[in-house]
């Protein structure tokens, strides 16, 4: 089987999950976190070598306080389940704004974490703007841009899975997507099954990935 080296998970419908709960929307966040620990469990064994988890975004901060309170919250408990196994730690996002959790700071340079192991990257309060900032000046060479985009430790993405059945990016590392391939789960986010991600790998087998070429 072609295991795709780097997976992009956009974990969507936590709010969706919460409604048909009987829950308000912010408790539905708490429910995405075993979900996350299984799935990283799950791409480690088939021998993914790099997976990015979207948290949230800077857009997502224009949400009622008690939702942003309750994500923000949410990616702090993933960070530390994730923390927990061997992997190689990156947390990348806008550390200045209030959203961006004080104790997240350790993990935003690289870290291996119990002798190292699959990369992981989690994405806190990012924006694809400010990814992009750190180039879009005048005078820039732009044939340079993977080096000077704020994301630049994070590879090329070869799969992004998408659950909760929306099919756009919602600015998901647009660099390193460009030639991704895009799978959608209709399945809410609290929901995720294992056939998931094994139905994703299995529909990655039949794509022409020829990158442009």
């Amino acid at each position: 089987m072609r295991i795709p080296r780097h997976i992009g998970i956009i974990p969507d419908g936590n709010r969706r999950w919460a409604r048909r709960a009987g829950l308000d929307k912010q408790e539905g966040y708490a429910h995405g976190l075993a979900p996350g620990l299984e799935l990283l469990r799950l791409a480690e064994r088939a021998g993914v070598q790099e997976i990015t988890y979207y948290g949230f975004t800077t857009d997502n901060c224009g949400r009622p306080p008690e939702q942003v309170e309750a994500f923000s919250g949410a990616c702090v408990e993933a960070v530390k389940l994730i923390a927990s196994e061997p992997v190689s730690l990156l947390v990348v996002g806008d550390k200045d704004a209030p959203a961006f959790s004080k104790e997240l700071l350790p993990y935003t340079t690289r870290t291996d974490l119990n002798d190292g192991g699959i990369r992981v990257n989690f994405l806190v309060n990012y924006g694809w703007e400010w990814d992009l900032a750190a180039f879009d000046h005048p005078g820039r060479d732009r044939r340079k841009i993977c080096g000077e985009l704020r994301s630049h430790d994070i590879s090329r993405v070869d799969l992004i899975i998408r659950w909760g059945g929306m099919r756009r990016l919602s600015g998901f590392l647009p660099v390193q997507s460009v030639y991704a391939d895009f799978f959608v789960v209709d399945r809410l986010w609290p929901d995720f099954q294992p056939e998931d991600f094994f139905q994703a790998l299995q529909w990655y087998q039949k794509q022409d990935v020829t990158l442009g070429g």
